[in-house]
């Protein structure tokens, strides 16, 4: 008798999961499309300096800028990638060499870069980073932080090859 209650669950809920997904116009089951490429933000090259030094920390720091590096398509954590960053912080204005350096990602496509605390420029506290290094298509960043008292910000890239 538990085989024939099991056997008649199993075909109520096949067939009501069957229903659920004609009504959401699925055919076929889902399917990963591959995780696409970050577009380059408007405002994001403002006082890009190319060729910005590989540093340990900008200025004091205190404050800490953070992200993760990918290859389109498969999401592949990408090892070695520099990446540029600089803003407007306590310690000078995003236009200043001091206030620009680069770092490269570890083997999980992670970075971090210590810097002054960042603080409002045109109204917005926010940072500029960049991937220039041309076997991937160039990216520039420029994500705003939600309060200017943040000590902290993360930009993810995911970059698609050149």
């Amino acid at each position: 008798m538990t085989s024939h209650l099991t056997d008649r669950r199993t075909m109520m809920l096949t067939g009501a999961a069957a229903l659920v997904s004609a009504g959401a116009g699925l055919s076929v089951p889902a399917r990963a499309q591959g995780l696409a490429p970050t577009e380059t933000m408007r405002g994001g090259a403002n006082n890009y300096r190319p060729g910005a030094p590989i540093v340990d920390r900008i200025g004091g720091g205190g404050f800490v800028m953070s992200g993760t590096v990918r290859r389109s398509g498969d999401g592949a954590p990408l090892d070695g990638i520099r990446i540029q960053i600089w803003a407007h912080t306590t310690e000078g204005h995003e236009r200043d060499p001091w206030s620009h350096g680069a770092t490269l990602t570890d083997a999980a496509g992670v970075f971090r870069l210590e810097m002054p605390q960042i603080v409002p420029a045109f109204g917005q506290p926010h940072g500029h980073l960049a991937y220039d290094s041309g076997a991937y298509r160039t990216v520039f960043l420029r994500p705003v932080m939600a309060s200017s008292r943040d000590t902290s910000l993360s930009a993810d890239f995911v970059l698609q090859p050149a």
